[in-house]
């Protein structure tokens, strides 16, 4: 396969993972996602609220309108996404706003939307799925504390105390 027929970028290439490449008997292109195998485990046993000090001033420190994501297991465990736009994307592309470099994720694999007060998780055709609070979605609102699982990584959904106090007082 020659350097004009691929697709992927090269770290993927050199990495050996998986990505969008061109057959070389007929020029198709071909989606090298790995996909969860029989064994693996997708049951939901969910995270209990042991969080360390540090995530828990995170957490009580976004504005308004704000959210975080907190990875819980997986090859990036202990990395925080601060949710602060109106859209992010999540895959394996390079470009994503939280790129999670491992086969299990597609390129494009989901994204968070937010409208007004609330995010939402919309699965963008993704291979292996997203799932939240162990039900695979196409979509869903993601509530305060919500476990979302996009290929091996377990995160955890967090939103501003200040939003939590508003829908409790209203």
């Amino acid at each position: 396969m020659g350097e004009e027929d691929t697709v992927n970028n090269d770290h993927d290439a050199a990495a050996g993972a998986g990505g969008i490449h061109r057959d070389a008997d007929d020029g198709r292109a071909v989606d090298s996602t790995q996909t969860f195998g029989h064994d693996s485990d997708l049951s939901f046993i969910p995270f209990g609220r042991d969080l360390t000090e540090a995530e828990l001033e995170a957490i009580g420190a976004l504005p308004s309108r704000a959210a975080l994501l907190l990875v819980r297991s997986g090859p990036t465990a202990g990395a925080r996404y601060l949710l602060d736009t109106d859209v992010a994307t999540i895959g394996r592309h390079p470009e994503a706003d939280i790129f999670f470099d491992d086969v299990t994720v597609s390129r494009r694999h989901a994204e968070i939307t937010r409208t007004g007060g609330f995010f939402e998780l919309i699965d963008q055709r993704s291979l292996n799925g997203t799932y939240v609070n162990g039900e695979r979605v196409d979509r869903a609102v993601l509530d305060d504390g919500a476990e979302v699982r996009i290929g091996k990584f377990r995160l955890n959904f967090f939103v501003s105390p200040l939003d939590r106090a508003a829908v409790s007082e209203g």
